[in-house]
Formats: structure tokens, C-alpha cells, sequence
């Protein structure tokens, strides 16, 4: 996959808008703030494919980017307590739709920030995606903030926590000094060729 050929293809806010599935698709799901847009950016070895947001729950919609043959598809985070009930209810029915429907999803990436246990909302994701038997692979973000001597135990801990809901993997990553970047490329890149058959 030549991650270069990146760009930003739209956003959608309404089930009802999604484009026809007709190439696999990358999903990345995580809370808000948990690092989505950095570790897109990383993956395409790009500075602003996707916009970085300093306010949490900023990402409202669905977007979606052209990688090459592939689709990166950046869910809304979630977990922001200070948005509307109306509007956690619509990012819910968006979610819901993506995944009822008949897409070529090749893996989803669930990211987890690695300094801290998973949330209640992590956890209702991650029963989401044993219960509707998502292939998925859990990126530690945040890295470059755990002292090195940490890595392993702060692997194990993950896994033993994703591990029963069907993780494929575990990998630490850091959007900032790439750590983990070149491991995760591998794993979505097989999981690619797994759908192509």
C-alpha cells in the first residue's frame, strides 16, 4: 500500500450519505482526544491529512480518505461528556449504520491511550466489537510518554484486557516519534490482502 497516494476524500454526518463500499476499509475508532488524526497523519507520513483538534469531540462525522486502493475511515470519538444528548444520539444511529452496513472492512484499529486503564466507554466499544464480531487490532497511543522500562508491562496489561474480546493485536504506538508506525502498516496491510482473497 503506498500510504503517499493519501487524501482526504469527505465527511458525512448522516447515515444516509456514506459512499458505496467498493474498496476494503480501515476503520480507526477511540475516544475523544485518544490521538486519531495524529496517528492518520503518521501512518501517511503526513502533516494535516487529518485536521488535529484541541477540543475533544470535535469530530462530529465520519471521515472518510483515499489511501492509495484503500479507505481510511476516522470514526467520531466518543466518551465527550459535554456534548448534547441529541447529538451523542445521532453520532450513535451514524455508527450503528456504518457497521450494519454491507462493508468491505478490512480491520479496525481501536486506540487506546496507553497511560491510562480503558475507560467504561472503551469497554462498551470494546463489547461492541466482540458482540459484532469486528476484526480489530488495539493501537497504544501516547508512547512516547511511558518510560521504556515500561513498554512490555503496559503490552501485557492491554492484551490481557483486549485479548477476550477478539483482538488480532496489540501495538504501542507514538505519533510523534513513530514508534509502533511500521508494525501497525504491516498488520493493515495483510489484513487488506486478507479481503482482496
Amino acid at each position: 500500500m503506498n500510504y503517499a497516494k493519501a487524501a482526504f476524500k469527505a465527511s458525512y454526518g448522516l447515515s444516509a450519505q456514506l459512499p458505496e463500499s467498493d474498496r476494503p476499509e480501515i476503520i480507526f475508532s477511540g475516544r475523544s482526544n485518544v490521538g486519531k488524526s495524529s496517528l492518520i497523519n503518521k501512518l501517511c507520513n503526513r502533516k494535516s491529512l487529518a485536521r488535529v483538534s484541541a477540543t475533544p469531540g470535535k469530530t462530529a462525522t465520519i471521515n472518510f480518505y483515499t489511501v492509495d486502493s484503500v479507505y481510511f475511515v476516522d470514526l467520531p470519538g466518543y466518551g465527550y461528556a459535554k456534548v448534547a444528548q441529541a447529538e451523542r444520539q445521532r453520532w450513535d444511529r451514524l455508527i450503528n449504520t456504518y457497521f450494519e452496513q454491507a462493508r468491505k472492512n478490512a480491520l479496525l484499529i481501536q486506540l487506546l491511550d496507553s497511560r491510562h486503564a480503558p475507560s467504561a466507554d472503551d469497554r462498551m466499544m470494546l463489547e461492541y466489537l466482540a458482540h459484532h464480531q469486528i476484526p480489530f487490532v488495539a493501537a497504544l497511543t501516547k508512547a512516547d510518554k511511558l518510560k521504556k522500562s515500561e513498554y512490555e508491562k503496559v503490552t501485557a496489561y492491554f492484551a490481557d484486557e483486549c485479548f477476550p474480546f477478539g483482538c488480532r493485536d496489540v501495538v504501542l504506538t507514538s505519533a510523534s516519534t513513530g514508534l509502533g508506525i511500521e508494525r501497525l502498516q504491516n498488520l493493515l496491510e495483510s489484513a487488506v490482502e486478507e479481503v482482496r482473497g
